[in-house]
């Protein structure tokens, strides 16, 4: 994180946020303004989705909150990270509390939509053979040079997660060098959350949650299942990819789709994939 430490006894800058029926105050960092950050789309739909769950609890009589409701009471900008001139990621506080002033844990890192692909590839010589194709890169908040995953990538600033599946398609190009198109790939998440039936979270995104406890991060599974000559899909061994210009230095595994829950277990997008690829399969959607 790159925010700025203000001189000891400086007043840092502050505003209040009108989206709520009472006014919110949000302290910044020297290095936001007012301006960025309610324009920063992750800001924008936490906010929005949290006032949704706000009038959730007054609305509904059997939530656990009903009675004595919680208020958003302020928010602190901790730090921001940027991707060049524009906001990457932002750390927050926010002060959610009840009229018993009872507080809820307001620790938030916002990073915005994500998406992912299961890409699962059969040898046309042996159809029921299945390989998944995985990267093996740097991720240093895991502390790890060499991760094993699935293709995966952010949104960045799109707030229209309609959009996903295009982005979805980009990641594997970047990531993998397959060009696949949009109508090729199936909502693994959007297929499962047709018939959810928990009320609670109809207003949240139609995307998984990784990290709920601490972070706003959503991401869209995706699954693209093709059929390929053998020798395509050996020559995917070992290749290297990844865009330089975002520091991106990617080598491809084949994973044996049997031993897919084992080798991506440290991976939670590939255990969410690899386990809605194999509900949908039984629920007779895939």
């Amino acid at each position: 994180m790159n925010g700025i430490s203000p001189e000891i006894g400086a007043k840092l800058p502050e505003f209040e946020l009108d989206v709520f029926a009472y006014p919110v105050k949000v302290q910044l960092t020297p290095d936001v303004t007012k301006d960025e950050l309610c324009k920063f789309p992750p800001f924008e739909l936490w906010i929005n989705t949290l006032k949704k769950s706000f009038d959730h609890q007054a609305s509904r009589p059997r939530h656990p909150f009903h009675d004595k409701p919680y208020r958003l009471c302020g928010i602190r900008i901790l730090s921001v990270s940027r991707f060049g001139a524009r906001l990457g990621f932002v750390h927050l506080h926010a002060d959610i509390r009840n009229e018993e002033n009872k507080e809820l844990p307001g620790a938030v890192f916002l990073r915005g939509g994500t998406v992912a692909v299961l890409p699962i590839l059969r040898p046309r010589d042996s159809v029921d053979e299945r390989w998944v194709v995985m990267t093996l890169q740097a991720r240093v908040p895991a502390g790890s040079l060499s991760f094993m995953e699935i293709p995966a990538g952010m949104t960045d600033d799109d707030k229209d997660m309609g959009k996903s599946g295009i982005k979805a398609a980009q990641e594997m190009k970047e990531e993998t060098g397959l060009e696949i198109r949009r109508d090729e790939l199936i909502d693994l998440t959007g297929l499962a959350l047709q018939d959810a039936l928990a009320p609670e979270s109809k207003h949240l995104e139609r995307a998984m949650y990784p990290s709920p406890g601490g972070c706003d991060e959503f991401m869209r599974l995706y699954l693209w299942e093709k059929e390929m000559d053998r020798q395509e899909i050996e020559d995917l061994k070992g290749r290297l990819t990844g865009l330089r210009t975002q520091k991106e230095m990617i080598e491809i595994r084949l994973c044996r789709y049997e031993e897919l829950w084992r080798e991506g277990t440290r991976d939670a997008k590939t255990l969410a994939a690899w386990a809605l690829y194999e509900g949908l399969k039984r629920a007779g959607k895939l």
